[in-house]
């Protein structure tokens, strides 16, 4: 059992999970900014870019794990 889980983050599934806890946080970074903004906090709303540059890293390492895993999904080409 402890080699299914190890490969669970390998596995297509394991990346779909991946990319959709990534895009909660990335909800919650949009919150921060809408709530920077209001508040007119400059500090808050640097750390809401970082943070959301962080996020788009993120996504993109991990659309990058997909291709290699060779999804046959359409919308991935």
């Amino acid at each position: 059992m402890t080699k299914k889980a190890k490969n669970f983050k390998k596995s297509k599934t394991g990346v779909y999970v991946s990319l959709g806890s990534t895009a909660m946080g990335a909800l919650s970074v949009i919150k921060q900014a809408k709530l920077a903004r209001q508040e007119n906090d400059t500090l808050r709303l640097v750390d809401a870019a970082i943070s959301a540059a962080a996020i788009a890293t993120g996504l993109a390492i991990l659309y990058r794990e997909l291709k290699r895993l060779g999804d046959d999904d359409v919308l991935l080409g």
